[in-house]
């Protein structure tokens, strides 16, 4: 095969064929293809996009690439969550708590932060004693003594596709629906669960900023699933705002445990028990009402609590990281209503605090983050709190992240849409 005929062939929209596109990803895996070549390659999907067998096909291939994870010795039916990253959202440590809670094991992989948002592996190091890198026989041991395994990404799983990222973020080529899709989704099918249910995230706080682009990413990730015989269902949440009130580890983990308590923020407990109904659903075989109903009583009757401090007992943890911050508090400079976030600001601003990273060899400050008072909706006073900064020196800043308007404004929807294989 020829590397500039199948770059032409794509520039000029002719459909690859599967052994073609696996020339150029492997050939690239196994450096017999530079970077200047792979980035043609690239910028031509970028360009043109994919057909649904193309996008098939790379997926494949990029799964097929390193580690596939076998979770047979579990003798049950397994289902995977996935969020597409969000301001705030820590649901991974509800969802998986209330879903093995009703024994349905959970063995979650997970990254660090992305961008502007956090990473459920970041919030994990930020309790003391917690193991997030496991062996595959400490995996293997976890979850068959207590069903529930949340850890992080082994790095033998999709090389190919982490090497891609790599050079698509750094030429620039990153936003490509069909390059999204078969990113997220190869790292899914590898990681060895039956059944996939994905959190797409909508709005200035995700990385899909409106709907339409959001539900063409879902659609075409739900397909992905199914056509590679894993059941997939995509829900379409919003992101126009913080989900929760805390952003940033500790705070994270703090809300977490709180919600399984029966003391989280409506949207952080609405949007657990949607993702949980939706994973018993698969995993069961049941319907969705039904599902719902199960989680909801895990949650509110302490079971998925219980399920969560057996995890913590089974690491021997030790607590949260507990270093000095400061607080900030900003107050509103009037009356009014909140009618919208800045969301991606304040991620960005809270990453900048320490609680991400820009560059990956930065060092986490696990404490610091902010705490938000109100939503969009809530009526507010002159004086009266917005959000509490937590950092290292004293912050000087005003109301930079919230529109306030004298008129009441309408509460915003959560869930946007939920995406299925038409039967």
């Amino acid at each position: 095969m020829n590397i500039k005929e199948i770059v032409n062939k794509k520039n000029n929209k002719i459909t690859l064929s599967k052994p073609e596109i696996e020339y150029m990803v492997m050939g690239y895996v196994k450096e017999e293809i530079n970077d200047e070549d792979m980035t043609s390659f690239i910028k031509a999907i970028y360009d043109f996009g994919m057909e649904e067998s193309e996008i098939f096909a790379l997926t494949e291939i990029m799964r097929d690439s390193g580690e596939q994870i076998d979770f047979s010795f579990l003798n049950t039916t397994t289902v995977d969550k996935h969020s597409t990253g969000g301001i705030g959202d820590k649901t991974t440590l509800i969802v998986a708590a209330i879903v093995a809670s009703l024994d349905v094991p959970v063995v979650k992989m997970s990254g660090r932060g992305l961008g502007f948002t956090g990473g459920t592996v970041d919030k994990l190091e930020s309790i003391i004693g917690y193991k997030e890198e496991l062996t595959s026989d400490q995996m293997h041991k976890q979850a068959k003594d207590i069903g529930l395994v949340l850890m992080s990404q082994t790095g033998d799983v999709a090389p190919a596709d982490k090497k891609m990222y790599a050079l698509r973020d750094e030429t620039n080529l990153v936003d490509s629906i069909p390059l999204i899709a078969s990113s997220i989704m190869c790292k899914k099918l590898a990681s060895g669960a039956d059944k996939i249910v994905m959190d797409v995230k909508v709005g200035d706080g995700g990385f899909m900023k409106d709907v339409e682009k959001a539900t063409e990413l879902a659609t075409l990730m739900v397909k992905i699933g199914n056509a590679c015989g894993k059941e997939t269902v995509a829900v379409l949440s919003n992101m126009n705002e913080p989900l929760g009130y805390a952003i940033g580890n500790v705070l994270e983990v703090e809300e977490a445990v709180n919600t399984l308590k029966g003391e989280g923020p409506k949207d952080l407990v609405e949007l657990s028990l949607v993702l949980s109904a939706h994973m018993i659903s698969l995993a069961k075989d049941i319907g969705y009402d039904v599902s719902y109903a199960l989680a909801k009583d895990a949650l509110e009757s302490g079971k998925a609590l219980a399920k969560w401090n057996e995890l913590l007992d089974y690491h021997n943890t030790k607590g949260l990281i507990d270093t000095p911050v400061i607080e900030t508090i900003i107050k509103s400079p009037k009356d009014g209503f909140v009618e919208s976030f800045k969301c991606q600001a304040i991620g960005e601003y809270v990453r900048n605090l320490g609680a991400g990273r820009i560059h990956k060899e930065d060092t986490i400050n696990y404490n610091v983050g902010a705490i938000v008072h109100k939503k969009v909706g809530d009526k507010v006073k002159q004086g009266e709190p917005l959000y509490t900064i937590y950092s290292t020196k004293q912050e000087s800043l005003d109301n930079q992240f919230m529109t306030i308007i004298d008129e009441p404004v309408k509460k915003p929807k959560l869930i946007i849409d939920v995406i299925k294989e038409e039967s």
